[in-house]
This record gives C-alpha cells, structure tokens and sequence, in this order.
C-alpha cells in the first residue's frame, strides 16, 4: 500500500476544508471543540448541511445517493471533519442499517427508507442489547408472533443510545424458540411511535440522558417490515456489526483528541515545566502516538479491500476504542484536580465559564467516564478477540 497521498488526493482534502470553513456552523464547532453536549437540533442540523451538499453517506453507493469517493478519500473526509470539530453523522441510519437494507431489503423498502436516512427524516436507534443478552446476543428473549399482516412484538431492550430522539429502531426479535438460538432471529424495522412502545431514560453518572431502555408491549408490526428472510436476521446483524466496529475504530476524532491532550498538556505546569515536556508524561503521549498512527494504516487496508469489512473490524474495534479511553485517561491525569468540579451547566452550554475557570478541564471527567463504555459496546472487547483467534488466527 502507498503510504503517501497522492495530488488529488491531497487536492481533494483541500476542497474538504475550504467547504467545512464555509459551511460549519460556529456554535457546533464550539460544541464539538469544548466537548459540550450535543442537541437532537445540532445533529439534525448538521446532517441535513451534509445532504444539501450530497456528502452525508461517503460510504454508501453512487445509486444510493453515495460520493463515489475512493477509500482513502472517505478516510480524508472523516479525518477532516473530526479535525475541524463537526458533529458526528450519527451511525445508526448511515451506517448501520442502512448497508443492512441496501444488501437484504427489499426493492420497496429500500425505495421508502435509504431517501428518509439521507435527509435525516428518519433519526434510528438500535434495538440488539437485553438485560440478558449483550455480548451473548443470540440469548435475546424479544418475541415477535405472527398474527396475520403483523407481528405482535413483546419484550425489552437497552441501553438504547438516543432512543429518546428516534422516529424508528432496528429490532433483533426472536421469531421461532423452537430451533438453534441463532436460526430463530429475525430482523423487524419497528416506528417509534407504535402503540405499546414505552422509553425510559437511564441517567448516568454525568447525569446525561443519552441510553434508554425501550419497552414493547403487543406492539402491532407490520409484516412487510421484515428485512429479508424470517429467522436469518442473525446473519444481517454480524452483517451490521462488522460496519459498526469499523466506524468505532474513529481514528480522526482520536487525531483531534491528542491534538487537543498535547495542547493542554503544554499548558500545564510542573515545577515550571511544561508537562507535555515532563519526561514520563511525554513519554505516554509519545507511545499513545504511536499506536494511533499504526491503527490509521489499519484502517487505511480495510477500507481498500474491495469487501464488507469482516474479522479484521474485530481488531480495529478492539485497539480504536483502548486508545480512546488511554486518551481519556491522560487528559484527566493532566487536569489533575482541575477535572474533579461537575458543571452540567456548562456542559449544557447555558454558561458561558465553568466552575473553577478552567473550561478545557470541566468536561474531562464526565469525558472519561462515558467513554468507559467504547469497550462494551458493539460487541465487548473480550468477544472481539475471541473472533479474532477464531476467523483470523484459526486457534
């Protein structure tokens, strides 16, 4: 593989950012920068930025509404964004069931949802994880009844990141107890807005409201919301996930993050020196450095291959989100104890200074603690490296 951008290549970032310059939005830029919390309205807003342009879907085909760029544009794209601070596409829609539908729906739902993910009509969340069934999904116990025209849905699911915005959900569902618990899954698309659907918040320890629980109690289904096959919904959720973890990798908005932990880090003063110049904090910096360029080239070699990404996303899973939370993880060792005051106001933006003065150092903590969960989700850690002994190691 060239490791160096070729001239259209590089032209092609220049454009990127002549049109992030114009087209960003200073207050989200801000947002995204101050690491604040992000409104439904700031995503939306930003999304249908995106589409107005045509570039809201790097990833999907031409056909579908997609840029035709090549891999390593796409990559530009994302690292671009994250370096400008623009809010994230968030991956549901986009990202993950779209390719689902694109690949097992049928010619009229693909014709019905892929225009409403794009003009972000539609805001998805993911309905896989039970109380019981998180890494062991195959174990989920949401049933879906056949009942004429409709499935009749009852069960649970959780942590349900934005459940709270989403006019829609993906659903695993369990159509037939009577076989091998992976063979009876199916894979429903379920509104929101169904009788018998109940959302209710999980507050976590920052006191943001971003995972729910969602409740179905004899939600009406219609039939013709079945993707592909009844009871092969489990071969379209690894399909789904193999596309998740790779955008977990997030290698741009790690870039962003060190730039960010080296920029901070040089104002802190130890003994009259710089920390980033202390010699063992650098050295953590320099190290974490490293092992973010390697992932970057990783990434760069899955994007080429001419495929659905397979095992090989297990592994950019795995190592994108240890650095992220390594990055955390200094950013508070930096702030040292100016990272211990909780400012949800500021957080919220309704203030403009945080407690204490220090408005780089008010998020880091709650910063921190959110991303504890980047090794859980999309399958945990300890699962992705057991499909990687397994489909690439072969033990």
């Amino acid at each position: 593989m060239d490791l160096h951008y070729s001239d259209d290549d590089l032209a092609f970032r220049g454009q990127v950012r002549a049109f992030l310059a114009e087209h960003l939005p200073a207050d989200l830029k801000h947002k995204v920068n101050q690491h604040k919390r992000l409104q439904r309205a700031d995503y939306v807003r930003w999304h249908q930025i995106l589409a107005r342009q045509g570039w809201v879907a790097p990833g999907w085909p031409v056909e579908y509404g997609g840029t035709g760029w090549s891999p390593v544009q796409r990559h530009l794209w994302e690292e671009e964004c994250a370096r400008a601070g623009t809010p994230p596409i968030l991956p549901f829609g986009v990202n993950m069931v779209a390719p689902v539908i694109m690949a097992f729906a049928s010619a009229e739902q693909k014709a019905y949802y892929l225009p409403r993910i794009l003009s972000c009509e539609h805001w998805w969340c993911q309905g896989y994880s039970e109380p019981g069934a998180g890494s062991d999904l195959a174990s989920l116990k949401t049933t879906a009844v056949r009942d004429g025209d409709h499935y009749i849905v009852n069960g649970q699911k959780t942590w349900t990141t934005l459940a709270q915005h989403a006019d829609m959900i993906f659903c695993l569902v369990r159509t037939d107890t009577g076989v091998r618990k992976q063979e009876g899954i199916s894979f429903l698309l379920i509104d929101m807005k169904s009788p018998g659907i109940t959302v209710r918040p999980i507050e976590m320890l920052d006191e943001d409201h971003e995972v729910n629980e969602v409740w179905f109690d004899n939600v009406r289904v219609p039939v013709a919301n079945l993707v592909g096959q009844e009871n092969k919904g489990w071969t379209y959720a690894k399909y789904l996930l193999g596309h998740e973890r790779t955008g977990i990798a997030a290698v741009g908005r790690s870039k962003r993050e060190l730039a960010f932990l080296k920029r901070y880090a040089a104002t802190r003063q130890v003994d009259g020196v710089p920390l980033l110049r202390e010699p063992l904090f650098g050295a953590k910096v320099a190290a974490l450095e490293i092992e973010l360029m390697a992932l970057e080239m990783t990434v760069l070699r899955v994007l080429a291959q001419a495929r659905a990404p397979g095992a090989e996303a297990s592994v950019l899973k795995v190592r994108g989100t240890e650095i992220q939370q390594r990055l955390t993880e200094l950013m508070v060792e930096a702030a040292g104890p100016m990272a211990l005051p909780f400012d949800p106001v500021f957080l919220e933006s309704g203030s403009e200074q945080a407690i204490g003065g220090d408005d780089d150092a008010a998020p880091l903590a709650g910063y921190y603690f959110n991303f504890r969960k980047t090794s859980i989700y999309g399958g945990s850690n300890e699962i992705q490296r057991n499909i990687i002994s397994q489909m690439i190691l072969g033990l």
